[in-house]
């Protein structure tokens, strides 16, 4: 499982406007809405739900907020760098600027947590992380987020 198999380029939002974790999840969950089809509603409910059972922001300047959804048919991501740190009642009490949001079919089991170590594994390396937040260029992200496993797997 890579990064590229999750998200696309049109999934990299480089400068998210959000005051708070509900406005960065409601944002997200519109652009997952735009390019799956999926219902904004029903992404942003599973995202609540999760959020519900503990915080997805796990420390750093990170959040990995994730759900399942019956309707989808594949894995699917979106990564937004915000403007501005928004507190994600993170477990570590820091503002969060990077948020990798990733939703699954019911049925992903195994490939959901797998997607979720290989994003956790990207977000861990600080270097990735400060090249991150070093750009505001959609393209750049996404060159970023995917090329990175590559470089390391060379």
């Amino acid at each position: 499982m890579e990064i590229a198999d999750l998200i696309t380029p049109q999934s990299v939002i480089p400068n998210l406007r959000a005051t708070s974790k509900k406005q960065a999840l409601q944002e997200m969950a519109r652009r997952a809405s735009s390019l799956t089809g999926l219902h904004e509603r029903a992404v942003f409910d599973v995202l609540l739900e999760r959020e519900r059972l503990g915080t997805t922001g796990v420390g750093n300047g990170i959040a990995i907020p994730h759900g399942k959804l019956p309707s989808l048919d594949h894995l699917f991501g979106v990564f937004a760098r915000l403007g501005r740190p928004v507190n994600f009642e993170s477990i570590d009490d820091q503002p969060v600027d990077l948020i990798f949001l990733l939703v699954a079919p019911e049925s992903a089991g195994a490939d959901h947590l797998k997607a979720l170590a290989r994003v956790s594994r990207l977000l861990r390396d600080k270097t990735v992380c400060e090249k991150l937040r070093g750009t505001d260029n959609a393209e750049a992200l996404y060159a970023l987020l995917t090329q990175s496993q590559a470089v390391r797997a060379a």
